[in-house]
């Protein structure tokens, strides 16, 4: 019985210490980048766009492919970022887990 309230015990411990890395991420900062970045994208952790900038001289109305390129790329890495953020805080609670 007593084995059964210490495994109780730490999960809840490992419980409070993935809540704990969940919480750092969501409140941190990401800033993805283009090619020379000349669009930056910022995202909180959670995965929402806070900012994005473009540099004036991307803007050319004849070449709006481009733009949406820089912009996708951006996002992209942004998005990257979190996710290496992510697994790299909370993969250590899930390692050998059979799911």
């Amino acid at each position: 019985m007593m084995n059964m309230q210490n495994m109780m015990k730490q999960a809840q411990k490992l419980q409070k210490q993935m809540a704990a890395s969940q919480e750092e991420i969501a409140n941190s900062t990401f800033l993805g980048k283009s090619a020379q970045d000349l669009v930056t994208a910022e995202f909180t952790g959670d995965r929402k766009l806070t900012k994005l900038n473009i540099n004036s001289d991307l803007i050319d109305p004849e070449d709006p492919e481009t733009l949406q390129e820089m912009i996708a790329d951006a996002v992209n890495d942004g998005l990257t970022q979190i996710e290496k953020e992510t697994e790299q805080k909370l993969g250590k609670f899930t390692k050998g887990l059979p799911f």
